[in-house]
Order: C-alpha cells, then sequence, then structure tokens
C-alpha cells in the first residue's frame, strides 16, 4: 500500500473511486497512508441504485436491463467518474459481498472492478471463493489496488 501511494506521488498521478459493496474499504486502506493528500481526490461511496444513477449518473436502464452488479454498470460507473473526479486513475466497484443476495447467475462473491487511465478503461470480473462478507471486500480491495499497481507501471 506504501508503495503504491508512493508510486503515485512520484509520477504525480491523482486517484479517485466509486465504491459499492466494499463501502469505503478501498479509500480507507489508501488515506490510511501519511501523504495520501497528495494523491486521494475522492471517493463515492454509491451503494444504492439510486446513488448509482444520481451521483454517477449511470442510465437506470442499465441498471433495469444487466443489473447493478455488471460489466456494464461498473464501466459506466468508472467513466462517468472520471469525468467528474479529474483524476488520472479512477477506480469503480461493485457487486455482492454476501452472505445474502446472491443468485445461480451472480452468486456471492461476484465483483467487477473498473479502473480507468487516460482512455483506456478495463472492468474486471472476479468470484471470490471465501463466502464471508468482509473476506469478499477485503479480497476485492486487494485486486483493485494490484490493478492500479499494474495499470500505473
Amino acid at each position: 500500500m506504501k508503495t503504491l501511494v508512493k508510486t503515485l506521488i512520484k509520477k504525480k498521478l491523482k486517484i479517485s473511486f466509486a465504491e459499492s459493496c466494499t463501502g469505503g474499504l478501498l479509500s480507507s486502506s489508501i488515506t490510511s497512508i501519511s501523504g495520501a493528500s497528495k494523491i486521494f481526490n475522492f471517493s463515492l461511496i454509491t451503494y444504492s441504485n439510486y446513488a448509482k444513477i444520481k451521483f454517477l449518473k449511470i442510465n437506470k436502464n442499465i441498471i433495469n436491463k444487466y443489473g447493478a452488479v455488471s460489466h456494464e454498470c461498473c464501466f459506466s460507473m468508472v467513466n462517468n467518474l472520471s469525468k467528474i473526479s479529474k483524476a488520472n486513475i479512477n477506480v469503480s466497484i461493485t457487486g455482492i459481498a454476501g452472505p445474502k443476495g446472491g443468485t445461480k447467475q451472480k452468486p456471492v462473491g461476484l465483483v467487477y472492478i473498473g479502473v480507468k487511465s487516460g482512455n483506456k478503461t478495463q472492468v474486471h470480473k472476479c468470484l471470490f471463493k471465501n463466502k464471508k462478507r468482509s473476506s469478499i471486500q477485503k479480497s476485492t480491495v486487494k485486486k483493485a489496488l494490484e490493478l492500479v499497481f499494474r495499470t500505473i507501471k
């Protein structure tokens, strides 16, 4: 974590997040590091569909057709975040942390992580096997940070 913050500082990059199922855990992991104020723009915790539509301007048809936990929603979250954040790196997270709420098509542990840097947007689909809520959230944060680190290297 410290290495990531130091690298972002060195490269003069700003970062912003839009979190759903992690509820601010990603933001907390960054802001717990001294010097984070130099690189961290802001975070939105868009937990509800209402928040995704109201603050991230996600088209409600995307949520109605694909669901909030989908590649399409995650893609829109990260792209719309980048328009308002003006950060160099933007990250979006949406998923099912459980222990309830999963279906056969979208099981507990299904998470999408979007990373946008410049004009490049990637959405990664993850399926975390440990069905404990805190484990899924921590694994999601760890994976998101790995993806950011890979993007800036």
